[in-house]
C-alpha cells in the first residue's frame, strides 16, 4: 500500500528534526519566551494561549507540559494541515494536557479565535515570511482584538536581505505594543524572533476579518 503523499508543510517541518537546524534553534528561542509568559502570569487565573499556523505545536505543548502552571493553561492551536494537526493533538494528549485544543482549520481569519476569549499569549510563528507585506501589517493591526489586556505576542520572520524585521517591529509599536524582546538564536543570524506586549486596552473582538493569505514557499519563514 502506497504511503500518503506528504504536503509541503509536513516536509518543511522535518527541518525541526535536526538537532542543530536553524528551525530547531528558533524553536528553542520561542519556547523560552513562552516559558517567560507562563512564569509571569497572574497566579490562580487561567492562561489563554492562541497559536495560529501552529504546526506540530511544539512551541506551546513542550513548554506547557513541563511547567508548574500547566493545569491553568487553556490553549487553542490552529493548524490547517491535518497531518500536522494530528501530530499536535497526539502530543497534547500524550502529555495529559486537557486544556490544549488542536483545531484543524484556517488560521488566517479572526474566526479561528472565536470562543476562546481574549488571549494572554498569541503566537504568530512561521507566518510573516509567507505573506505579503500588506498582510503582515493587516495581521499586526488586528492582533490587539485577539488579546487580553497586557497580552504578549510572539512572532518570527527571516532576516534575509532586505531585513524586514525593523518595519515589523515599528508596526507592532504603532499598533499599541511595546517590545519585550527581539533577536536571533546563536549561530542563526538570519532568524528573527520577537516578543511584544500590548499596552492599551484592546478593542473588541471582530469575527470574520481576513488577516492574511499564504503566498510564498515555506522555506522562507
Amino acid at each position: 500500500m502506497t504511503a500518503p503523499k506528504e504536503s509541503r508543510w509536513v516536509k518543511w517541518h522535518h527541518h525541526y528534526d535536526g538537532a542543530d537546524s536553524m528551525l530547531q534553534r528558533r524553536l528553542a528561542m520561542v519556547q523560552g519566551l513562552v516559558g517567560d509568559v507562563l512564569d509571569a502570569a497572574t497566579p490562580g487565573e487561567n492562561i489563554r494561549i492562541l497559536s495560529l499556523c501552529a504546526g506540530r505545536g511544539q512551541d506551546v505543548i513542550d513548554v506547557v507540559a513541563q511547567h508548574p502552571r500547566r493545569d491553568d493553561v487553556v490553549a487553542r492551536l490552529v493548524e490547517l494541515d491535518p497531518s500536522l494537526g494530528a501530530d499536535a493533538r497526539e502530543a497534547a494528549h500524550g502529555a495529559g494536557l486537557a486544556g490544549v485544543e488542536v483545531m484543524t482549520g484556517d488560521a488566517s481569519s479572526t474566526d479561528a479565535a472565536a470562543g476562546l476569549g481574549p488571549a494572554h499569549l498569541v503566537l504568530l510563528c512561521g507566518i510573516f515570511g509567507n505573506i505579503t507585506d500588506a498582510d503582515i501589517r493587516m495581521t499586526i493591526e488586528h492582533t490587539p482584538s485577539l488579546c487580553a489586556p497586557g497580552a504578549t505576542v510572539l512572532w518570527t520572520r527571516h532576516r534575509g536581505a532586505p531585513d524586514f524585521t525593523t518595519t515589523i517591529r515599528e508596526w507592532f509599536g504603532a499598533s499599541g505594543f511595546e517590545e519585550v524582546a527581539f533577536g536571533s538564536p546563536t549561530d542563526a543570524p538570519l532568524v528573527g524572533v520577537g516578543a511584544h506586549r500590548l499596552t492599551p486596552i484592546p478593542p473588541p473582538f471582530r469575527p470574520g476579518v481576513r488577516l492574511f493569505t499564504f503566498v510564498d514557499d515555506p522555506s522562507a519563514t
